[in-house]
């Protein structure tokens, strides 16, 4: 089976000490694998651990990884006395010197920055590690579902599109051998039939492209991580239907190699969503 590089994973659960957890993995095309992580402040002891979660299950494309967490233990209040008592000497010295009399009340104080803050009690995720990897593998796991199944539609995809250019170039060499004989009659010699067929004969790139056609379905077949080697393996379709248009002497070949192209463009298109 073979795995798209586009995809979607989610999980959400409860864990004492954060609240609720929720991991969200969204994945899109990239030559390598690449891993991007969205952590709540203080999961840096963490990080390693969640690329090489995701490492075990996805192999290519780029992967960004967002964990929230909400509704932990209340935390208790802080008064920064120390803080205050400056504030205070600073405030009653400024009083002094433009000898304002105005009293300074409890609500104005605490409003001061710094002085009334909250000290959030939250377990550090380094010690809740194994239940925040269970959540972790589920998110992983759904976007491993979801690849897989966007990935076998491209399977169906390209195979149909596989078939189609192997049918195109069975009628483009059958055409071509009919309208060849009927070329090589107005020549009068062997030597401009020979320095037509030099210039002309598609034979062996046809050959090689129906060897391409073959390969690229045997691969599709075999699945795994395929997507850059079937995309090399597109890039030499197209190598082989340049050169059979650049060679082409018939006008209805020459529409019928233009279709083999787009065929083959749209092959390449999707063989680089393939991981």
């Amino acid at each position: 089976m073979i795995q798209s590089m586009t995809g979607f994973g989610s999980y959400e659960t409860i864990i004492p000490g954060l609240g609720r957890v929720s991991v969200e993995l969204r994945s899109t095309n990239h030559k390598f694998l690449e891993i991007v992580l969205h952590l709540p402040e203080g999961s840096l002891s963490i990080e390693e651990r969640i690329k090489k979660t995701i490492e075990a299950k996805v192999k290519r494309g780029r992967v960004t990884c967002a964990l929230n967490m909400k509704g932990g233990r209340g935390g208790d209040v802080f008064i920064n006395k120390p803080l205050l008592k400056n504030y205070l000497y600073k405030i009653n010295r400024v009083k002094k010197e433009f000898k304002i009399k105005e009293g300074l009340g409890l609500n104005t104080l605490i409003l001061l920055p710094g002085v009334l803050t909250l000290e959030e009690e939250r377990a550090s995720p380094e010690n809740i590690w194994p239940k925040l990897k269970r959540a972790l593998s589920m998110a992983v796991g759904n976007l491993a579902k979801t690849r897989s199944k966007e990935g076998e539609a491209l399977q169906g995809y390209l195979k149909k599109q596989a078939e189609a250019l192997r049918d195109e170039l069975v009628a483009i060499r059958l055409r071509l051998k009919a309208e060849l004989q009927k070329k090589l009659k107005n020549f009068a010699t062997d030597e401009e039939r020979g320095n037509f067929l030099k210039d002309t004969d598609t034979t062996e790139e046809a050959d090689r492209l129906s060897f391409h056609i073959r390969n690229f379905k045997n691969r599709l077949i075999k699945g795994g991580v395929i997507g850059k080697e079937l995309d090399f393996i597109a890039q030499e379709m197209q190598r082989e239907a340049n050169t059979m248009a650049a060679k082409t002497f018939d006008v209805s070949v020459s529409a019928k190699v233009l279709k083999m192209k787009s065929l083959i463009e749209k092959i390449r298109e999707q063989a680089q969503n393939i991981e």
